[in-house]
């Protein structure tokens, strides 16, 4: 039985540490062969065997491992999930004899069943803190704290400090401190340690100290103070951390709010709104003025112009006719049609591009492997530093267990790892997002990794550098005017299939020509063509074909010469004996080609470009747009070779490419760059995916990940530098000097405040723009 897939929304997950070691714990269930939570979503994406588990089985799982899993997204499948078998379309419809494959899944992709979930999980952190400070206030004023400012009331009610501080601390501990209490509960049943447990650790050892001073010991020198500000400044932290995580995944919404909720179909010539998954494959679906275009699908009636601008980022909205593709998730402008859905559900190209966002930033870098054992081991240092702080101060200090306890839990607060845990991971999940805010879709962070260190790009050139459609440059001439000689070229070659005798036709049918029907047509291979229009011998090709029928180009041969330099297919065109002119025939340069290439040449990238076509033409293309180095006349299945050979070399490639032949090469490179409008292979072999076909994005896509790569650089020197010197100062070495010790509550603001810049850091890159060279 093939392997499936399931997302569970996790409600207790509040920092990275812990959702790394959940991560590990959940990859050890029944049936689960591998795991990863979305941290911008604080969502598990498992992939199971479903003939050892089920997507309940799955749910008791991670619930038996102290999470709370979100009921209000069940456990969702992937392909064929049962949960929407009861979106089948009424009897007698008739789809597409596949659509039954397309039902059981046509939600999957189209919507986020766990949307809000993080909004939740954050709304609950700031109502914690809310009542957290409101609690904590009362009891710092009336603290050796409040009395340094100035305020020298004595607690009401004839309270001492230690019982107005115990009455007032013990909710704000175990209510409003309990996200950290349970996490530390839940890892120490996992037997790990994370950043919870140094928090909880912390605030514990400064509670049951002032507890056992209050009722045992009758004393006034307790810590509740310290108790509850280290729990208020903990949950401020979190807040902050959480709203500016989550807030990364709004690139992900965005594009999920493209799809309309409902979709007018038409059966069996009634008009319904259905809700969008129950749209099945075959369905025909009415678009209205201004409507969105809830599927992907062939416009089969009517006429009107779409705007893509938020699939492709094209702002001229596109003509579409009878025959031509839309995209779910577009906007319809004046006209009315209807099309058939052709793709629903998981399988339109929104909920692709939603998947594979959602995986790059669920997926893990390997900065990040190395940054979370890192954060693990650093954990047990910072536990480890508590308890010998601690000693240390309590043997040979002379200053008092109390003392030594403030020492020892302001360490352990301190060296809280979520500054490293979360400086990678927060850095890929904000390049990504806003790489595909701008067209550019990194399949994994290993991919945005890689993509950094890119420094030799290999184009393909026909519909790469190309639009991949050949159109006519030139009419030169002679014997007739420009008009005629292109309705006879139309006419003759009005019966071929060939690329370049298409292009003539459709020239000759955008100007309105009239195009006459030929009696006869003969196509002679390496040539031209021959072909009886009107009575008159019309023939189009190269010199060898006029030669052999007796015509003399004469004075037209310099000038087919001079096309061909330039890198166009040059064809004769003659009726009866006398030559009458020139057409010729170009795949045109996309005009962000040459902005493309100077923008890689401007960031130190060395330009290549290869092709199967003749080298001529790519020497004429490459010159155009500033190419570095050309290899032509390559054969499809060489093309890998030659990236190996670049490889081997010392070169670090990216091959950019938008045909089945690429996929081997694009396979092979170490960052494979695929053309939105080019084939499934060439997408599926790639890493990258170029949404807008616009080859100025592979310079923005390099850009953005070396800006992502140094922000993790950043970060991780950051958190680095804040330990190193954050846990000594911590432990008092400067005590003896200068008579400072940094007590609990200013330890947890100080790390809370590491783990906000980290955050905020990686943020920045949404404000990121790749500049573009203009073209020369």
């Amino acid at each position: 039985m093939s392997e499936r897939t399931a997302e569970i929304a996790l409600r207790r997950c509040h920092c990275g540490t812990e959702l790394a070691a959940l991560e590990h714990a959940i990859a050890g269930l029944p049936g689960v062969t591998s795991a990863r939570v979305d941290r911008t979503r604080s969502v598990a994406r498992l992939a199971y065997d479903p003939g050892r588990t089920g997507p309940e089985e799955l749910r008791a799982g991670v619930e038996g491992l102290g999470q709370d899993c979100d009921r209000r997204g069940e456990p969702r499948a992937g392909h064929k999930n049962e949960s929407h078998a009861e979106h089948r379309p009424p009897a007698g419809h008739r789809p597409d004899p596949g659509s039954a494959e397309h039902a059981d899944h046509s939600g999957a992709g189209t919507h986020d069943s766990h949307a809000g979930h993080g909004a939740s999980m954050v709304a609950d952190m700031f109502r914690r803190f809310i009542v957290s400070v409101v609690l904590t206030v009362p009891i710092v004023l009336f603290s050796p704290i409040g009395h340094s400012l100035g305020f020298t009331a004595q607690p009401p009610f004839g309270l001492s400090m230690g019982w107005f501080g115990l009455i007032l601390a013990t909710p704000v501990v175990f209510w409003c401190g309990w996200p950290f209490l349970s996490a530390a509960w839940r890892a120490l049943l996992q037997r790990e340690a994370n950043m919870m447990t140094l928090i909880a650790t912390g605030i514990l050892v400064s509670y049951v100290y002032s507890v056992v001073a209050t009722l045992f010991l009758h004393t006034e020198d307790v810590y509740f103070e310290a108790a509850a500000m280290l729990t208020s400044f903990s949950l401020a932290g979190h807040w902050l951390e959480m709203r500016s995580r989550f807030a990364t995944g709004r690139a992900v919404e965005a594009l999920l709010a493209l799809a309309p909720p409902t979709a007018r179909v038409r059966r069996d010539g009634t008009d319904s709104e259905i809700p969008l998954d129950q749209v099945v494959v075959g369905d025909t679906v009415v678009v209205r003025p201004g409507g969105k275009i809830a599927v992907d699908g062939r416009v089969d009636g009517g006429e009107s112009y779409v705007d893509e601008s938020m699939i492709t980022g094209e702002p001229v909205p596109v003509a579409k006719r009878p025959g031509d593709r839309v995209t779910g998730g577009t906007v319809n402008q004046t006209g009315a049609f209807t099309f058939t859905a052709t793709e629903v559900g998981a399988d339109t190209a929104l909920a692709r591009i939603v998947a594979m966002v959602q995986d790059a930033q669920a997926s893990k870098a390997p900065a990040q492997r190395l940054a979370d054992t890192a954060g693990k081991y650093l954990v047990f240092l910072a536990l480890g530093s508590g308890a010998l702080t601690f000693l240390v101060w309590a043997l040979f200090g002379g200053h008092g267990v109390a003392f030594a306890v403030t020492a020892a839990v302001s360490t352990i607060v301190i060296a809280c790892p979520d500054a490293l845990a979360l400086a990678t991971p927060t850095a890929i999940t904000v390049g990504v997002g806003t790489a595909a805010r701008h067209g550019v879709l990194f399949k994994n962070a290993t991919a945005l990794e890689a993509t950094a260190g890119i420094d030799t790009v290999v184009f393909d050139k026909t519909g790469t550098l190309t639009l991949g459609r050949p159109t006519v440059t030139d009419i030169r001439a002679e014997g007739a005017g420009a008009d005629e000689i292109l309705a006879l070229a139309a006419a003759a070659d009005g019966s071929s299939q060939h690329p370049l005798a298409e292009a003539i036709v459709r020239a000759a049918k955008d100007k309105g020509l009239t195009v006459a029907t030929a009696a006869s047509f003969d196509s002679v291979p390496g040539r031209g063509v021959v072909a009886d229009v009107e009575g008159r011998r019309v023939l189009i090709g190269n010199a060898r074909l006029l030669a052999a029928h007796g015509v003399d180009p004469g004075s037209l041969a310099a000038q087919v010469s001079a096309l061909a330099a330039d890198g166009r297919t040059a064809m004769y065109v003659a009726a009866g004996e006398h030559a009458l002119g020139v057409i010729a025939v170009a795949d045109p340069v996309r005009e962000s080609s040459r902005p493309a290439v100077g923008a890689l040449h401007a960031a130190g990238v060395t330009t290549v470009m290869l092709t199967g076509d003749q080298r001529g033409t790519a020497a004429a293309v490459a010159r155009a747009i500033g190419i570095d180095t050309v290899i032509a006349e390559v054969a499809p299945e060489d093309k890998a070779r030659h990236i190996a050979a670049l490889q081997k070399s010392g070169a670090t490639t990216a091959m950019i490419g938008d045909g089945v032949n690429d996929a081997p090469a694009l396979a092979l490179a170490d960052v494979g760059v695929a053309i939105g409008a080019g084939t499934d292979v060439a997408v599926e072999a790639a890493d990258v995916v170029l949404v807008r076909s616009d080859p100025a994005d592979v310079a923005a896509a390099i850009d953005l990940a070396r800006a992502v790569r140094g922000k993790i650089k950043q970060n991780l020197f950051w958190a680095a530098i804040y330990n190193l010197l954050a846990i000594p100062v911590a432990a008092g070495v400067l005590y003896p000097a200068t008579g400072v010790l940094l007590r609990p509550e200013w330890a947890a603001l100080l790390m809370s405040a590491s783990t906000v810049i980290v955050t905020l850091n990686a943020l920045a890159l949404r404000r990121r723009r790749a500049p573009v060279p203009a073209a020369a």
